[in-house]
């Protein structure tokens, strides 16, 4: 009996993975950014977790709406898309063959392989053979708008929450340093983990999530810094 042959692809993760390392990112950051903002304009501990909480809230909400509304426009751009490609097919099936048997020549079959190619995904399914081939869209990695936003929303506050338990667990004094320093260290595991899910090397994903955190920060302690000497 033969075996069949299995392949686990990462593909079908894009969408939730993007959005749900893009929350997780930004919650981390933006959190502890303010958290250590208001920490260095000299704020009092009440001051620095009001506004670590009233930033997990509106982050979240805002992550999930922009995410929302972004992936819904693709998927309206997509739509629009297959609109215009059944009304082709329907105008012009001829034309529409003799287009998706060049493409198959460009990408490397012979002209008679080709044509007959065409023939076979069209009469199978036409619309699905342009709409991959063609345009470019798959089911799986088409836009879900629902999903983008509760991925990205959920990731937020979760990626928001560390920074705000750690500055609520730590003496006002040495708030900064810590803060900063696990933030850094959870922004390092973030991009560790998320560059292993889509099968990059983990390395790399740690430092440039860890470079950039890094430098959000650092600027906006900085802001606060300077505002605070100023008052």
């Amino acid at each position: 009996m033969r075996s069949r042959h299995l392949e686990s692809h990462r593909t079908g993760r894009i969408g939730w993975l993007r959005a749900a390392v893009l929350g997780a990112n930004d919650g981390i950051v933006s959190t502890a950014s303010l958290v250590l903002g208001v920490a260095a304009a000299h704020g009092s501990r009440e001051a620095i977790l009001v506004a670590g909480v009233a930033g997990l809230v509106a982050g979240a909400m805002s992550m999930a709406a922009g995410e929302y509304v972004s992936v819904h426009s693709q998927a309206d751009t997509e739509k629009a898309e297959l609109d215009r490609e059944r009304a082709e097919l329907a105008a012009d099936s001829a034309g529409e063959h003799r287009e998706l048997t060049g493409i198959y020549v460009a990408r490397g079959l012979e002209p008679a392989l080709a044509r007959t190619v065409a023939e076979q995904l069209m009469a199978h399914d036409a619309l699905d053979a342009h709409a991959r081939d063609e345009l470019g869209i798959s089911e799986t990695l088409s836009a879900q708008p629902v999903q983008a936003a509760l991925s990205s929303a959920a990731s937020f506050a979760v990626g928001a929450a560390l920074p705000m338990a750690t500055a609520a667990l730590t003496p006002t004094t040495l708030l900064i340093p810590v803060v900063a320093v696990s933030s850094l260290v959870f922004l390092a595991l973030l991009g560790a983990v998320s560059a292993r899910a889509g099968g990059a090397p983990p390395v790399t994903g740690a430092l440039r999530v860890s470079f950039w955190g890094a430098l959000a920060m650092a600027i906006t302690a900085g802001v606060g810094a300077l505002f605070g000497t100023v008052a």
